[in-house]
């Protein structure tokens, strides 16, 4: 049930707010192609610096009682539609704000076990969608369809925040349904990010735990009745047809069986061609794919899917076999490229190796060329990796190769320590398999490019993407020695290394991982440890690449200001780009949004927040004064919080 403070008055202001849609946030990625370029230029290169804190709101969840809020992540990106402002918060609430004060007008609570402890335990955001078929001033005209982490699908009242009764069950649809796979546990099933709504469907992916099963539930991406709740069509990442084109690339007795390849992401859409894209993820398990031999065409691609019927259109595949975790975490970036006087509609794919894929979004012709480059073969029994694997020809984007003589410490003796752990391990570069002796992977399973995703700026056609620079160490073992590890952990035992253990159910292996790091906490891999990257897309070169952030937070403070650039953050978060020339990103653990100058990267202003903004920031205009917002509260060691923080210029006294 909603609780609201004054539904009729939340009612009132929604309709009798001025339209001004150059001005709002309508989607996660201001629209549904996703780019993040705003044409609001209040806020410029020029008066930037003088941004100050505007007002700032709380969803209530840091203070929860209840042990499992630590792990709640605030990574929603707020929308603003018809003069209200729309928040999504880890448990699934939903939020109604004033744009103008941060004060709540309506308030939805799903009511989630906050007892469950999901993998991934956050909200993305949600989306918001006009059913001019109905009469003005109906009943959920205006729709917010909300996520909830329990795979519901909740359809809303945008003017009240009440749930719609023609929508499913009184508003709900339970995505659980129908799956091929089922889940055999709550948490091994999620969903955490919006969907995307094309005449009248509504289009939703899923996240689904890794490496627990080969198994695993199925990812399916399933459209929607966006009145009913009604489904429309499902299409399976894992081909369950054998005229499918893609059917052979799944081999082996269980192959059609596996589960994942699910878009746990952020989808684009582009309604004037019936066109949805479907960022999809590894199958399962991530690190070993022998009982799915092949290329596993769908997973781990760029899916064009017809949004009327759920039929394949197109599809690129951006790691052929995947072993290495390497899914689509990028929402794709539906984007105008010119050349030679062309408008040419293209789709830019970031992806955790480092690579920026530039598609044509009709045919998903690559317009940047790629290469299909020989990499290193499996030395696992039962494991083929895939021979090759796609290059892009536009500039890499964080680390591809290094040496153990190039390894990093702040002393010699953790130059040394981190030298012989490089030493030890499998490393042929990028593409490495996964391995028995333990495997260096670079880039981490985090990437590269991560779900910040690309900001591209239409004007001055650069994409602009933040990067982590951070090398995993990943390890096959036995059955044996995993059983032996759980056993000891259930005893209560310490155990040496902040290794992550999965068990890979149905494979020989189970997978042990963790984040390269040497004997002092800080990465074996040179700083700095996150960027933010711009490539000019007219050119095909990079334009600029900047440290993001810093590790104050981490580190010591003395040992941060001995790092060039404070060491660059580790980040998750977006970007976003504005008329006005200025880049803002907040992403880092050092609790700050910061503004760059998009030609030159120059980092022009820089804002405190309560807790890291993990999220991606969006901005908007009211009453005539440009806003930036932004999500604080990133959990882990972004910091707690559950704080909105909005940014505008001072205002103008009156007279």
């Amino acid at each position: 049930t909603p609780r609201a403070n004054d539904p009729a008055g939340a009612a009132s202001a929604v309709r009798l707010a001025a339209p001004d849609t150059a001005g709002e946030w309508r989607a996660y990625g201001r629209d549904d192609l996703g780019a993040r370029w705003s044409p609001l230029a209040q806020i410029g290169r020029n008066n930037v610096a003088a941004l100050e804190v505007a007002w700032t709101a709380s969803t209530g969840e840091a203070s929860l009682p209840v042990a499992s809020h630590d792990r709640f992540s605030l990574e929603a990106t707020p929308l603003v539609v018809d003069g209200t402002m729309y928040v999504s918060t880890p448990l699934g609430r939903v939020l109604a704000l004033d744009p103008r004060t941060g004060a709540r007008r309506w308030t939805y609570d799903p009511h989630v076990d906050q007892s469950l402890r999901f993998g991934d335990f956050t909200n993305r955001g949600v989306a918001v969608w006009l059913d001019s078929a109905a009469a003005p001033g109906a009943a959920c005209r205006r729709t917010v369809f909300a996520p909830v982490i329990d795979a519901r699908l909740v359809a809303l009242d945008a003017a009240t925040g009440a749930p719609c009764p023609r929508f499913g069950d009184n508003g709900v649809v339970d995505l659980r349904r129908g799956l091929r796979n089922a889940p055999e546990f709550t948490e091994e099933y999620e969903l955490t990010s919006p969907p995307v709504v094309v005449d009248g469907v509504v289009v939703v992916g899923s996240a689904v735990a890794d490496n627990v099963r080969i198994d695993a539930p199925s990812g399916e991406v399933r459209g929607y009745d966006a009145r009913t709740g009604a489904l429309r069509w499902t299409w399976d990442s894992v081909p369950q047809d054998r005229t499918d084109p893609a059917w052979a690339t799944w081999a082996g007795p269980n192959a059609h069986r596996t589960g994942a390849a699910n878009a746990w992401t952020v989808l684009a859409a582009d309604a004037a061609r019936d066109l949805v894209f479907v960022p999809t993820a590894s199958p399962s398990p991530d690190y070993y794919g022998g009982e799915r031999l092949g290329d596993n065409r769908y997973a781990s691609s760029i899916v064009a899917l017809r949004a009327s019927t759920g039929r394949v259109v197109w599809h690129f595949q951006t790691v052929h076999h995947d072993i290495w975790d390497f899914d689509n975490a990028s929402p794709p970036a539906l984007v105008t490229l010119r050349r030679d006087g062309r408008q040419i509609p293209a789709v830019i794919q970031a992806t955790k190796t480092g690579q920026l894929f530039v598609l044509h979004r009709e045919t998903g012709a690559p317009l940047v060329p790629v290469e299909e480059r020989p990499v290193p073969a499996s030395d696992v029994p039962g494991e083929r990796a895939a021979p090759t694997q796609p290059f892009s020809a536009l500039p890499q984007l964080g680390l591809a190769r290094l040496g153990a003589d190039e390894a990093w410490g702040l002393s010699d003796a953790d130059r040394a320590a981190c030298r012989d752990i490089m030493t030890a391990l499998r490393n042929e570069g990028i593409f490495t398999p996964p391995s028995l002796r333990g495997t260096f992977v670079a880039p981490s399973n985090v990437g590269g490019a991560h779900w910040g995703g690309v900001a591209f700026d239409a004007e001055r056609q650069i994409a602009v993407v933040p990067v982590n620079r951070l090398a995993a160490v990943v390890q096959l073992v036995t059955r044996a020695e995993y059983d032996s590890v759980r056993a000891r952990r259930r005893r209560g035992e310490r155990m040496d290394g902040d290794w992550e253990y999965a068990p890979m159910h149905g494979t020989p292996y189970a997978m042990r991982r963790r984040i390269l790091l040497g004997p002092g906490g800080l990465p074996c891999t040179p700083p700095p440890w996150g960027t933010l990257a711009a490539i000019d897309l007219s050119t095909g070169r990079r334009l600029w690449e900047v440290p993001l952030g810093t590790v104050r937070g981490l580190a010591p403070e003395e040992v941060v200001a001995a790092l060039p650039d404070g060491g660059g953050s580790p980040n998750l978060g977006g970007a976003i780009v504005t008329a006005g020339g200025v880049v803002f990103v907040g992403a880092t653990i050092d609790r700050s949004l910061r503004a760059f100058d998009i030609e030159t990267g120059r980092e022009l202003w820089r804002g405190d927040l309560p807790a890291g903004g993990k999220a991606t920031p969006m901005t908007y205009r009211i009453g005539g004064r440009q806003y930036v917002t932004i999500a604080a509260g990133g959990g882990g060691i972004w910091g707690k919080g559950d704080a909105i923080v909005t940014f505008a210029l001072p205002a103008t006294p009156a007279r």
